[in-house]
């Protein structure tokens, strides 16, 4: 990966709606080079998909929370058991397994306090393995980006 790609990789997270005649007027080449970079990138995975990012708020989804659960095992079939039963909940927007005190830490989006209350009534607390779980709800997201830093140098 050279300099261009990672020109090209820095405009599409900045802006993914840039069409290839764009990108490749700011990066200083041609039409064509451009495109097939793109299409080298995305065959790659480094560029693993397009979104759309919502704006939540807007949505009527005006609580995040960060929860961390505690399996009562962490033997493999438990933790693939609950990792498989975890992630068919739409609420939950990210699972992320940790070393330390917690096994995951689970970012939940919910319409409001009692929507955040009714999943963990209904859903968390009814997965068998969970043996404890701890809920930070979120006051102010202060900085909330999708892009990586990437060296141009």
């Amino acid at each position: 990966m050279d300099a261009k790609d990672r020109m090209i990789l820095s405009i599409i997270q900045e802006d993914s709606t840039f069409s290839v005649k764009e990108i490749s007027e700011k990066i200083g080449l041609t039409f064509t080079p451009t495109y097939e970079r793109i299409k080298q990138l995305e065959k790659q995975g480094i560029i693993e998909k397009y979104v759309g990012l919502l704006n939540r708020e807007k949505l009527g989804l005006n609580i995040v929370v960060y929860c961390n659960v505690r399996l009562k095992e962490q033997s493999k079939k438990v933790l693939e058991t609950f990792e498989k039963n975890i992630m068919q909940h739409d609420e939950v927007q990210e699972i992320i397994s940790l070393s330390g005190e917690y096994d995951y830490m689970l970012k939940i989006i919910a319409k409001d306090i009692n929507s955040y209350n009714d999943f963990t009534v209904n859903v968390i607390s009814n997965i068998p393995s969970i043996g404890q779980y701890h809920s930070s709800i979120v006051l102010h997201e202060v900085k909330k980006s999708t892009k990586f830093k990437i060296d141009l140098g």
